[in-house]
């Protein structure tokens, strides 16, 4: 039996109804620049992926609050410098790592689990009587700092040789009620970032990293059937926090250079 204008077929109603008018997805199509203007690290700055929608939220019949917004996770990331044949430092998170979870949050470490609080959400408190349409926006990109020296040595000798980074992550477009914690998934994005960088250390300051390819990234994938959010990307710690700083050397056992902040 059918319910007649019920507050749950009222919930239902519009939830089926909010409807996502335009989504666009990008990575600024420029290179990787380099920045050799310190001599204690290399920094790097990589394009901007991008992501906004226009969203149609029919009213709310009745008192409640709905967010909607970018909830971001990365499911992938190798991030090693390497120190020729001394070794390497490399960034990990290991629950991802040991396949503990599929993907791991990255939220601003403050909104969880939106992705951030300003541009990237927008709140809907009911009742009202007209729709509301609304964008929302976001942007990442990686803006690291990497010694020129070996992390774990008392020298400050260039040995730095190369930069290698590899990440992919899933970025999704949902709406949430903040009473009953129902999440609806609105929209799934796939987009990676990949960087090479060459390092001739013996080579004079200002002269010494070369970008390798890609030069430009691939382009972001809006998918046309929507994944579904693993538990993980929804909850602390976000991969800032559960990152660590490995040292990883030729010969000898590895050593920890900079422990989670979540523990």
């Amino acid at each position: 039996m059918g319910c007649i204008q019920s507050i749950s077929c009222k919930s239902k109603v519009f939830r089926e109804s909010i409807s996502v008018i335009e989504v666009k997805a990008s990575i600024d199509p420029i290179p990787t620049s380099i920045d050799e203007s310190s001599s204690v690290v290399l920094r790097y700055r990589t394009p901007h992926f991008r992501a906004s929608a226009q969203v149609l939220v029919p009213p709310l019949p009745k008192k409640e609050t709905w967010i909607v917004g970018w909830i971001q996770a990365c499911s992938h990331m190798e991030f090693y410098n390497h120190y020729g044949e001394q070794g390497m430092s490399s960034w990990e998170l290991p629950d991802l790592l040991d396949g503990k979870i599929q993907a791991i949050s990255d939220s601003d470490g403050v909104n969880y689990p939106w992705y951030g609080n300003t541009t990237e959400t927008c709140t809907i408190v009911g009742p009202t009587k007209k729709e509301s349409k609304f964008n929302i926006s976001m942007n990442d990109n990686f803006y690291p700092s990497v010694t020129w020296a070996v992390p774990v040595s008392e020298s400050n000798v260039a040995k730095l040789t190369s930069i290698h980074r590899d990440q992919s992550f899933t970025t999704w477009l949902v709406a949430t009620n903040t009473a009953t914690n129902e999440m609806v998934t609105l929209q799934t994005i796939k987009w990676r970032m990949r960087l090479g960088i060459e390092v001739n250390p013996g080579r004079p300051l200002g002269q010494r990293a070369k970008l390798r390819e890609p030069s430009a990234q691939e382009q972001p994938q809006v998918l046309s059937k929507n994944e579904p959010i693993p538990p993980s990307a929804l909850v602390k710690p976000n991969a800032n926090d559960a990152q660590v700083l490995m040292w990883r050397p030729k010969d000898g056992p590895p050593l920890v250079v900079i422990p989670p902040k979540h523990r």
